[in-house]
């Protein structure tokens, strides 16, 4: 049941389920009466030239910053985080492809966590594989996957309004969730990340849940997503917006840190938490997350976050570094020959054949 808001207790970006609304994004820009509309284009048509793997954008070298700390262990298990983390906009971040062969070859559990509802587990994969990074899609953890199951345990048989791209539509109708978008036969408003947001969807979310009654469920808590521009706002941003107009919270949000998508994430680790990180480069998720299943964090300042936001911070990760680059201990490095692992042979986990990339996902 949701939550009413009332004037002693106004709706805001607080937590739900424990969570924060903290962020992610993707590809176009949007539009609303007279604001440009999201590019709909068809599949690949929004993708920038393909960088080959770890190389990203080259920066000019910089004095280390203060504060920086390296994991000084490996660890038996890994969670890493993809937007700003793995990779931005279309390349791989430094290091990465090394870091995960490293990861691999050490024996590690290793799985992929994104906040992001723009692309499925499959196609998450796919782009892995195709920037160097071989991935299945059992190796990817997203909101669209933890929702799914949500929605059987806790609505069973109730039709679901959406705020989203249609890949939520189909996702849905693909687990045999009816999708409506009628406000009087909803049960639920599913509110994700939204390239077309709009008003016609604000005022339908709106009348199911003030005047049916509706619960919300949010996909992700991030108010932006990072991207080579400067990051698109994300989840978060609509989510406030429905929340704002029906004076109703959102009865659980299924993306990190929340309960949901963190009891997935330990199904596929199959490893005991004291002995695994989470890695990625939000503290209000990734950290924030770590932090309530006992496991160690470790902060990348390649994404969302700055020095600035950690140094102000009241939520502070066990290891901080620049980069994925940096995330095992100096000197765990290949075998001779191969100190950047790009002689290295692919892991034992393959991708599955790729699939075409969403075209509600241009950048992710």
């Amino acid at each position: 049941m949701s939550t009413r808001c009332s004037p002693t207790q106004p709706c805001s970006l607080g937590s739900h389920d424990g969570s924060q609304h903290g962020g992610r994004a993707h590809g176009a820009a949007m539009t609303a009466s007279g604001v440009t509309e999201p590019d709909q284009a068809e599949p690949d048509q929004a993708e920038p030239d393909q960088a080959e793997p770890d190389q990203a954008e080259p920066r000019e070298a910089a004095p280390p910053m203060a504060g920086l700390r390296r994991p000084d262990r490996l660890f038996d298990g890994y969670a890493l985080d993809l937007d700003g983390t793995v990779y931005l906009g279309d390349a791989l971040l430094p290091g990465a492809a090394a870091t995960v062969r490293r990861i691999r070859r050490s024996g590690s559990r290793l799985v992929f966590l994104t906040n992001n509802p723009l692309r499925s587990a499959a196609s998450y994969a796919a782009r892995l594989s195709s920037l160097g990074i071989p991935a299945a899609e059992a190796d990817v953890v997203t909101p669209l996957g933890v929702l799914t199951g949500y929605l059987r345990r806790r609505h069973p048989g109730g039709a679901v309004l959406t705020v989203a791209e249609p890949l939520v539509d189909e996702t849905l109708a693909a687990a045999g969730i009816t999708v409506t978008s009628e406000p009087a036969a909803a049960g639920v408003v599913v509110v994700s990340f939204d390239r077309t947001f709009s008003y016609p969807k604000l005022l339908l979310a709106y009348r199911a849940v003030r005047h049916f009654g509706a619960a919300i469920v949010g996909t992700n808590p991030d108010p932006f997503c990072p991207t080579p521009d400067g990051g698109w706002p994300d989840c978060g941003a609509m989510l406030a917006a429905v929340e704002a107009c029906t004076e109703t919270r959102a009865e659980a949000i299924m993306g990190k840190p929340g309960e949901h998508m963190a009891a997935e994430l330990l199904r596929r680790l199959a490893a005991p938490p004291g002995g695994t990180a989470i890695v990625g480069d939000r503290l209000s998720t990734d950290v924030s997350m770590s932090r309530s299943l006992g496991m160690t964090s470790v902060l990348v300042l390649s994404g969302a976050t700055t020095p600035r936001d950690l140094a102000g911070s009241p939520v502070q990760p066990d290891y901080v570094i620049e980069g994925i680059g940096q995330l095992l201990p100096a000197g765990q490095l290949l075998p001779a020959g191969q100190p950047d692992g790009t002689a290295a042979t692919p892991a034992s986990t393959t991708a599955s054949s790729p699939a075409n990339t969403p075209a509600t996902g241009s950048l992710r």
